[in-house]
């Protein structure tokens, strides 16, 4: 079994998935969101390198939390699905050996046709959509969000359940008619059991300034609650517009 490249580990997430969770954080990313709060997981040759039974080893401690929360296991990053081989088969085992719950915490960028067999073991994707227009998601993130909206649709086409969730930073995701495509898009999806705001904050300044690298969201302040609001009303909004138009891609 091949290794895999390991940021850091937590034994009592409750807000990445349902229940408590073990969170796997993996190495490597190939977005450089201007927010992100984790910088140091974007080199996809750190980390620390873990075995599967290493990984497991972790988990057991904290199996009855896990079971009687009705939780499990997530897998994050950086992004999981460039180590999808190894994490498709920490979730097999997992799943073996203890029948818990699977959830991959993604931005999507990967082909939905070369991580099958992840896909096939993993019960909830939770998709982080980082900004619905093209031209702005490639502002933010250094990327195209093809590939994340691709995924989306492959989720909603093969009948697999899905949270979307979406950071909200202001002055980048405010516009009136960002937010109701956002809400449009989301409409012809099935399968999207939550949508979630996630309001942007500066904690992963200090990461940037130690790595040396200069915070591009140096100034903006977090979203208010009114601004949150706005965007759920306008989203919800957009949702309804296109609710039972499911097509596909």
């Amino acid at each position: 079994m091949v290794n895999g490249h390991i940021h850091s580990l937590e034994t009592f997430g409750t807000v990445d998935g349902p229940g408590i969770r073990f969170v796997l954080f993996m190495q490597g990313c190939h977005l450089k969101c201007q927010y992100c709060h984790n910088p140091d997981t974007w080199a996809l040759d750190g980390g620390r390198d873990m075995s599967v039974e290493e990984v497991l080893a972790e988990i057991e401690p904290y199996l009855t939390y896990y079971r009687s929360s009705g939780g499990g296991l997530t897998i994050s990053g950086g992004e999981p699905t460039l180590q999808a081989h190894f994490v498709a088969q920490v979730f097999k085992e997992v799943k073996r050996r203890w029948g818990l719950h699977t959830t991959l915490d993604s931005n999507g960028y990967n082909e939905p046709d070369r991580i099958l067999d992840l896909l096939d073991h993993t019960d909830l994707v939770m998709l982080d959509l980082k900004h619905i227009d093209d031209a702005k998601h490639i502002k933010l993130t250094g990327k195209s969000n093809e590939r994340t909206l691709r995924m989306a649709r492959w989720l909603s086409d093969h009948g697999r359940k899905m949270w979307i969730r979406h950071v909200y930073v202001p002055g980048i995701h405010n516009d009136e008619q960002d937010l109701l495509n956002l809400g449009r898009y989301i409409g012809t999806l099935n399968g999207v059991e939550k949508f979630e705001i996630l309001p942007y904050h500066q904690m992963g300044i200090y990461k940037w300034q130690a790595l040396g690298k200069v915070y591009p969201l140096d100034g903006v302040p977090s979203p208010t609650e009114e601004e949150v609001e706005r965007a759920y009303r306008l989203i919800e909004q957009g949702r309804k517009e296109t609710a039972g138009t499911v097509c596909s891609k």
